[in-house]
């Protein structure tokens, strides 16, 4: 669902701010630098996609895999059915990085700043105060 709401957001993006893309885009007649655009957003999608599933399940790496190959297997059949629409080059760099970008957005969202459950509800000692309990 992330991956189709940031991915939708972002082409909007690309109609209002690439010129002759709206027009382009039903007849999938897109320049070498709208292609470019294309695979960028699909890369930024992949990421907060893979985030997000970083998010949700932070202490599983499998679900970010899963997660990716199940947009692969997805993205597969319309690859294939569009394969004469676009160059070789393009359809390759949308599907070879598709899970790899996945699991990278889901290990970036887990690498931020965690609390330590083991330090949470311990304080610090304060100047002139001993750590040790009762001292």
């Amino acid at each position: 669902m992330a991956w189709v709401l940031v991915v939708s957001v972002l082409d909007r993006g690309l109609r209002i701010g690439i010129d002759g893309y709206a027009a382009a885009e039903p007849k999938l007649l897109f320049t070498t630098g709208m292609m470019a655009a294309r695979l960028v957003i699909a890369a930024l999608t992949s990421l907060v996609a893979g985030a997000g599933i970083g998010w949700v399940a932070p202490s599983s790496s499998r679900v970010a895999w899963v997660l990716g190959a199940l947009l692969l297997v997805a993205f597969l059949p319309e690859h294939v059915e569009l394969w004469h629409a676009f160059p070789v080059w393009y359809h390759l760099t949308f599907l070879v990085p598709l899970v790899p970008l996945i699991v990278l957005g889901s290990r970036l969202s887990r690498s931020g700043p965690r609390s330590d459950s083991k330090a949470q509800g311990a304080t610090q000692p304060t100047a002139g105060q001993s750590p040790l309990p009762g001292r």
